[in-house]
């Protein structure tokens, strides 16, 4: 199928075509749910095709992947799925290819390194929507109160965390490996130790000499010696400890920019650097998409492709990165928002964006070997834990669901 060039011929005087859009909740509350951004921007774009109509059903991040996946196996695709992986349909030949919908200009604006995550053995079928990095916050007032200052390796945060808990800190260093998202902070910490889940090849490599190192510091230096808070690390999710940090109980945690607004709320003062590594700022930090899909069921290509030239312009991507305090995807909205004065906030988090490493999304395997790492990776740092037998379970489990593939 050739490239839709800007959805010309639509809307004039074709039968109507309805598209069918389910999307992932952005929002923290009804008041911001992602629906009212769909809402407004499908309202602007059905003035201009009055040939096309698009439904938008907005769901959780709890629910939106099952909903499409019930969808599919139903036999009743959406046109479009705004969801956390791309990988399985693929696979499946569900999907169209990125440039059988999207406009050449489109297609080639994403940033490259995000470009690059969507694709499946070199075909690009992953577009991505939402874009975020990670970064090392800090309490400022704490940080004052002990007289330390910001860590750049892993023994400055160690030392960092050890004076924080002669202040009485509650979290010294919060670290949140419980099952919410522990694949998460497990890689910032196998990058910031110069591994992570895959190998220069490609292929899993979790029980790595660099990977076992890193979590074996953990559980000697961090975990064991009392710097990271009264619950165990397996049993901290993500959302309680940024809810600790917003309440002024954590020193030091990995933090996305949503966590800048949340803490600001409560008056705590917030400070932000690059992952500490073992000999200076980490030479590669975590980043995280999320992706469009289209679907072929329907047939509706052309003017699927119309409507997300729509959701890829400019206007509109910045529109949402700046209602949820997310990263755009496309070079000319990051090179707008990394001069804009409004988005000072999130710069840091854009700088970091161009050496970041996202997870091995493209690989149908990486579903189940996400599940294996929020399921056992907290075993890992117990003090009876072995991180070269809990690594080593998780590299038999990514070979033999990565050998299904």
């Amino acid at each position: 199928m050739t490239a839709v060039l800007g959805g010309c011929g639509l809307g004039d005087g074709s039968d109507e075509v309805t598209l069918k859009l389910v999307a992932a909740d952005y929002g923290d509350s009804k008041a911001n749910s992602s629906q009212g951004y769909w809402d407004t921007l499908v309202k602007e774009y059905e003035a201009k095709h009055p040939n096309v109509k698009v439904e938008v059903s907005v769901y959780s991040w709890n629910d939106v992947d099952r909903k499409v996946k019930d969808m599919v196996a139903a036999g009743d695709a959406p046109d479009m799925a705004q969801i956390g992986a791309y990988a399985d349909y693929a696979a499946k030949d569900l999907l169209y290819q990125a440039g059988d919908v999207l406009s050449i200009r489109a297609q080639a604006g994403f940033s490259s390194q995000l470009a690059n995550a969507g694709e499946v053995s070199g075909v690009q079928y992953g577009m991505p929507f939402a874009a975020s990095t990670r970064l090392l916050f800090y309490n400022k007032t704490l940080f004052a109160k002990a007289g330390i200052t910001a860590p750049t390796t892993w023994q400055e945060l160690a030392a960092d965390a050890q004076a924080l808990k002669a202040e009485g800190v509650k979290y010294p260093y919060a670290l949140p490996l419980g099952p919410e998202e522990a694949q998460a902070e497990t890689m910032q910490w196998l990058l910031s130790g110069g591994g992570g889940y895959a190998g220069t090849t490609g292929t899993y490599d979790i029980d790595s000499t660099a990977n076992v190192e890193t979590f074996t510091w953990l559980r000697d230096e961090l975990v064991g010696k009392g710097l990271t808070g009264p619950v165990a690390p397996g049993k901290l999710d993500r959302a309680d400890a940024f809810a600790a940090f917003a309440n002024g109980d954590v020193g030091m945690l990995n933090g996305h920019p949503s966590l800048m607004k949340a803490a600001a709320k409560k008056g705590v003062k917030v400070g932000m650097v690059p992952m500490p590594g073992l000999n200076g700022p980490a030479s590669s930090v975590m980043g995280v998409a999320d992706w469009m899909t289209a679907f072929k069921k329907n047939g509706h290509g052309e003017e699927i492709g119309s409507f997300l030239d729509f959701v890829y312009s400019d206007k509109n991507v910045l529109a949402f990165s700046r209602e949820y305090n997310l990263l755009p995807v496309t070079d000319t909205a990051s090179e707008a928002m990394s001069t804009a004065a409004q988005d000072k906030d999130l710069k840091p988090f854009l700088d970091e964006l161009s050496v970041s490493t996202l997870y091995p999304v493209g690989k149908t395997s990486w579903a189940t070997v996400s599940a294996a790492v929020k399921k056992s990776i907290g075993q890992a740092v117990t003090s009876t834990g072995s991180p070269t037998g809990v690594l080593g379970q998780l590299q038999a489990t990514a070979s033999t669901a990565d050998s299904a593939d």
